[in-house]
């Protein structure tokens, strides 16, 4: 394909690498907390039908994004590229509605034969207003984005996660078990954040550390978890407390993050900020994030709740009486994919 705006020439090919979608129901988690935060990385309305992301170098080897309309042509392509099938993206030149340069994801690959991903040099005719490169946020030290994609690793290898709680009676049996049950995850495994974004973008999943870890059900904060620390799920509200109660042994990020979510349910966040999609059985996976906070959980089992303030922790937040009624609720206000 090629570029369409002043900032691609049109005779100059793109080669695509990689492509993610940009809808309330699936974005890259690291742009946001929701659809429309993750639309403001690139200056764009947060319309209903979304967006596709295709990034690429130019013939020099610059690094583009350029977002385009067709969005069921990208989900074609991401879908194709996941099962290790080959498919040649090429959206259509109408369909373009920008092209910005730098990549927000980070990409594990480059074009063959071109010189290796850099920023584009910035324009002369462009007077010093060419738009900042794109580039994914800093992960190098524990922060908001490394957050969410860590809460999307546990969604995608939710099983793996679970296993780790069995035993502990604060926790029962997670419920379907057997149909879930897998073995942990190796360190090469896809987050969900990969998977958004299609096969070819680089993985992060030490933004929670191996799923291998052992729990321990000893609520309470983290003494020394620093930004590299492994996952340390903690007991922090057992299956006899109420979720979102202040229960005395829960940890005080935990109630709040279960307090703010019980408040989507009264004043619904914006799109995006509670996401719903496929699990095993009748179960629903959801994703909810908000200032400071992340969940995930199932909806016929238990949460994991990540934290700003709690670097590389996984706090576990067991099903009590008021949980399950709390995931439902979300779950029928979630966006779902289409």
């Amino acid at each position: 394909m090629t570029g369409t705006t002043d900032t691609v020439a049109d005779d100059d090919a793109l080669y695509v690498l990689t492509a993610a979608l940009l809808t309330p129901a699936q974005f890259p988690s690291l742009l946001g907390d929701d659809y429309p935060a993750a639309c403001a990385v690139f200056a764009l309305e947060p319309y209903a039908e979304g967006y596709g992301l295709v990034l690429g170098q130019d013939g020099a080897g610059a690094r583009w994004t350029v977002v385009v309309e067709d969005v069921s042509l990208v989900a074609v392509a991401i879908a194709a590229w996941d099962c290790g099938m080959e498919y040649d993206l090429s959206p259509d030149d109408r369909s373009v509605v920008c092209a910005l340069p730098g990549w927000p994801l980070p990409v594990a690959v480059a074009a063959p034969g071109v010189a290796a991903p850099h920023d584009p040099l910035p324009d002369p005719e462009a007077e010093g207003t060419d738009p900042t490169p794109l580039a994914p946020p800093d992960t190098d030290s524990w922060g908001p984005a490394q957050r969410r994609m860590g809460a999307d690793e546990i969604a995608h290898q939710w099983a793996a996660w679970r296993e780790q709680l069995d035993g502990d009676p604060a926790f029962g049996t997670p419920a379907g078990a057997e149909a879930d049950s897998v073995s942990p995850p190796d360190a090469d495994a896809k987050t969900g954040s990969d998977a958004d974004a299609g096969s070819n973008t680089g993985s992060d999943a030490g933004a929670v550390a191996e799923a291998g870890a052992k729990p321990r059900a000893d609520a309470g904060p983290s003494e020394s978890a620093g930004a590299g620390a492994g996952p340390d799920p903690r007991a922090d509200a057992t299956a006899e407390e109420p979720a979102g109660e202040a229960a005395s042994g829960a940890h005080p990020g935990v109630r709040r993050a279960l307090a703010e979510a019980r408040g989507y349910l009264d004043a619904p966040p914006p799109p995006g900020r509670v996401r719903s999609s496929f699990a095993s059985g009748d179960a629903r996976m959801l994703r909810a994030d908000g200032p400071g906070w992340s969940l995930v959980a199932r909806t016929d089992d238990i949460a994991f709740i990540l934290l700003d303030e709690e670097p590389g922790e996984v706090l576990p937040v067991g099903r009590g009486t008021e949980l399950p009624g709390l995931l439902k609720a979300l779950d029928a206000l979630a966006v779902r994919p289409a």
